[in-house]
């Protein structure tokens, strides 16, 4: 006995059954269609390349302001942290127990000198006055002569001493060597100033602020010395228009980061030691934006897959200038009018013909 298996008449019915439902025969079956592909037409968008960076925003020229005389106490303090002084202005005084008294005294030495060599130099015209008459030898006169010329270096040493006991009783007296802003103080009443130790204030000239930023190596190079940059610190909604004041001359090999220094018009709220992010328009231009699934990349570089007129794939090379919230940047290789394969372009070969799809805006 011969066993059948059932398996072909299984097949041929289920071959009736699909003919049917297409409203054909089983031979007249469709030859298998080209691939479904989502493509998409990315025209020309306004891409906006800002450069971002933090730091701190500092006093553009910070005067650390110390002891330049004699070790001292503090005897008064006459401006606080924040003060705007002017050049001159009288910041503290020690105490001039000390310097005082020997001013006082090196002054009296001068005018007692003066007074010795008027005396010595009216004895030495006496003299000249009777020298033709004889009352007095040659020899006294010219004695004479010499005390006087004596009492007159006299008089030259006492005022050089008193000058510089006078510049010793000012240095008691610590003024601002600059118009600025009172930016810190150490100086305590009763504390003892010395030469050599921290600065008693710290003045910012002109009251002048700057930002202190660093950026990144590859970034850098886009920034240019008198670039606008727009500065935010907490607490300020509006940002503070600044320009890129100094570019740093050379990368740290630790961190790959280069530093910039934005100027800064005066502004209340620009406190030194306020932490700040900072914004550059490098660019604003034209280019495709296309998503990252439209991107592919072999060891040629990137690339994406376009449709000829007969929807046949063809390979185009592309440069990525960057990648942004709407997708990937292209700097060259596309001129925004192709047919792109936006998903799925991974699963084709160049040359293969395609059944495109419009994608939805």
């Amino acid at each position: 006995m011969t066993f059948v298996s059932p398996r072909p008449q299984l097949t041929a019915a289920l071959l009736l059954l699909t003919a049917a439902a297409c409203g054909g025969k089983p031979n007249a079956l469709s030859p298998e269609q080209p691939p479904l592909v989502t493509v998409a037409k990315p025209g020309l968008s306004d891409v906006i390349d800002i450069v971002s960076f933090t730091g701190t925003i500092n006093a553009r020229d910070e005067l650390p302001i110390s002891l330049d005389g004699d070790s001292a106490r503090i005897a008064a303090i006459l401006v606080e942290v924040g003060d705007r002084v002017r050049k001159g202005q009288l910041l503290a005084r020690l105490n001039p127990s000390i310097a005082a008294p020997q001013f006082a005294s090196l002054a009296a030495a001068l005018d007692e000198a003066k007074a010795s060599a008027d005396l010595a130099a009216g004895d030495y015209r006496r003299g000249q006055a009777v020298a033709s008459s004889g009352a007095l030898s040659g020899e006294e006169i010219e004695r004479r002569r010499g005390v006087a010329a004596a009492a007159q270096a006299k008089v030259k040493a006492a005022r050089a001493q008193l000058a510089e006991s006078r510049a010793r009783l000012g240095r008691t007296e610590i003024r601002a060597p600059a118009d600025g802003i009172v930016l810190t103080r150490s100086a305590e009443v009763g504390q003892t100033a010395t030469i050599g130790g921290e600065p008693l204030f710290r003045l910012g000239r002109g009251g002048e602020v700057e930002m202190r930023g660093l950026v990144a190596e590859q970034e850098l190079p886009k920034l240019a010395v008198g670039q606008d940059v727009q500065i935010r610190i907490a607490g300020s909604p509006a940002p503070f228009p600044g320009k890129v004041r100094l570019l740093g001359a050379v990368i740290d090999p630790q961190n790959r980061m280069g530093s910039v220094r934005v100027s800064l018009a005066q502004n209340s709220s620009l406190r030194p030691g306020a932490f700040a992010r900072a914004e550059a328009t490098v660019s604003h231009a034209k280019h495709v934006v296309l998503p990252q699934t439209a991107i592919l990349t072999d060891l040629k570089g990137n690339y994406v897959l376009v449709l000829d007129e007969q929807d046949i794939v063809r390979r185009r090379d592309v440069k990525v200038a960057g990648t942004r919230n709407a997708g990937v940047v292209i700097d060259s290789g596309l001129s925004g009018v192709e047919r792109v394969v936006a998903t799925a372009a991974a699963f084709l070969h160049e040359g293969e013909k395609v059944r495109p799809v419009e994608a939805k805006s």
